[in-house]
Parts: structure tokens; C-alpha cells; sequence
């Protein structure tokens, strides 16, 4: 500025429109980002950091002791009750590979022995080779 080109305008005020509203902060900065050149890569990025854990497979004791678990829930059906039980259980990752523990509780309603279902009474049903673990209080300990 030191030739003097500005000199006129310098100290004069800010323009504010009659007619256009004034942009807020948020649309103002907006008109600057940058345009999406891949979209979908953010998408893409969180999908593949986004964690999933590996099914394990139990052992024969396992096995076992969910059969001895499954026959006290079974025993309290035939008594007439609905037992509440937290089952923990593997829900398969429907876009990757692997998945994640989950814990339901609920009341059984009924164990499907033939198509190897627990339903319980609000119409949830976990099957039965997803099952990692179930716990009640009327199952006793086995320690």
C-alpha cells in the first residue's frame, strides 16, 4: 500500500447488503472446503479400522457345561415358569469378517431342540451354535 492505490477506500466501512442475508459462520466456511474428491473413501476408511473379533470355538467342556446350563433352563420350562437368562452369544459382522460377543437377556419362551433355537418371549431367537455362554440365577455353579 505504500503507493497510495487504496489510500480512498481503506477507512471506509464494511458493506452489509440490504437485499442478500448475511452468510452464517458455518455456511460462510463451507463455501471454502474442499470438494469430496473420493467419495465414499471416509466410509470406506472407518469400515476397515472398525474392530471385529473372531468367533472361538469352545472346547468339550465347554460343550458340556452348556448342555448342564441348557437342561436347568429346560427343567424350569417343564415346571411351567419362563426363566430370565443372559445368554452371551456370537453375532456374525454382516459386511466383514468375524463379528462380536453380544449378552441378551430375556425369558425363554421355549428351547427348539429341532431347528437348535432358544425363542424367548418377546420373539427373539438366538441359535443355538452361537451360544458362548449362559448365565442365571437358579443355574448353579459347577466350581
Amino acid at each position: 500500500m505504500a503507493d497510495g492505490k487504496y489510500e480512498k477506500i481503506i477507512s471506509l466501512p464494511h458493506h452489509v447488503s440490504k437485499v442478500h442475508p448475511q452468510l452464517s459462520k458455518e455456511s460462510y466456511a463451507a463455501q471454502f472446503s474442499p470438494f469430496a474428491a473420493l467419495t465414499g473413501y471416509d466410509d470406506i476408511v472407518f469400515e476397515t479400522a472398525r474392530y471385529t473379533e473372531e468367533r472361538s470355538e469352545g472346547t468339550d467342556s465347554q460343550s458340556i457345561e452348556l448342555d448342564r446350563k441348557l437342561s436347568f433352563v429346560l427343567a424350569e420350562l417343564e415346571k411351567g415358569y419362563f426363566p430370565e437368562i443372559s445368554v452371551r452369544y456370537f453375532r456374525k459382522d454382516a459386511t466383514k469378517e468375524g463379528g462380536e460377543y453380544l449378552i441378551f437377556r430375556g425369558n425363554v419362551k421355549k428351547i427348539d431342540f429341532g431347528k437348535k433355537k432358544i425363542v424367548f418371549t418377546d420373539g427373539s431367537v438366538i441359535f443355538a451354535s452361537d451360544v458362548a455362554d449362559i448365565y442365571a440365577e437358579f443355574i448353579g455353579d459347577t466350581d
